[in-house]
């Protein structure tokens, strides 16, 4: 059961509380990007960059079939999709919003809660950058932190 799955709240209405959200926390140059693949939110809030990315699924990851096996229409299926979208545009809300609680709560600094979404020199997120690394540390049980924030070579 994925959070929110049943919301009727647009996908543009969670878009709307997000910048709102964000604008209240002092962010500005809030730019965003919504495409057939992806939804992605950019803003500058305690002098950092930050970037959330929301993959949207397709269509052909949403069931052909209900749970009585009957065949689903490709309209039944695009409002399957469309719910999913609903969904995860909720969760990517509550996401920002829990963030910004931890912060304003005293529980993490703002570059605790948001670290993995800093947007680095050239584009990459923190995230994008060490995630590969700390993989093969786990894979080979050899530290690699001398080079997880190092730049591409």
């Amino acid at each position: 059961m994925s959070y929110a799955e049943n919301t009727a709240v647009s996908v543009e209405r969670s878009i709307s509380e997000i910048v709102t959200l964000v604008k209240r926390a002092g962010a500005s140059q809030i730019g965003q990007m919504d495409d057939e693949a992806f939804y992605a939110i950019q803003f500058t809030l305690a002098d950092r960059m930050i970037r959330f990315r929301l993959p949207w699924p397709k269509l052909d990851t949403i069931p052909t079939h209900n749970g009585r096996h009957q065949a689903l229409t490709l309209t039944q299926r695009l409002d399957k999709l469309d719910q999913v979208k609903r969904s995860k545009a909720r969760a990517l809300l509550l996401v920002i919003k829990a963030k910004l609680e931890s912060v304003e709560s005293g529980i993490e600094t703002m570059e605790q809660a948001f670290l993995a979404n800093v947007v680095l020199h050239g584009g990459q997120t923190v995230y994008d950058r060490i995630a590969e690394p700390i993989a093969l540390e786990y894979q080979t049980g050899r530290p690699t932190v001398a080079g997880l924030l190092a730049g591409p070579e």
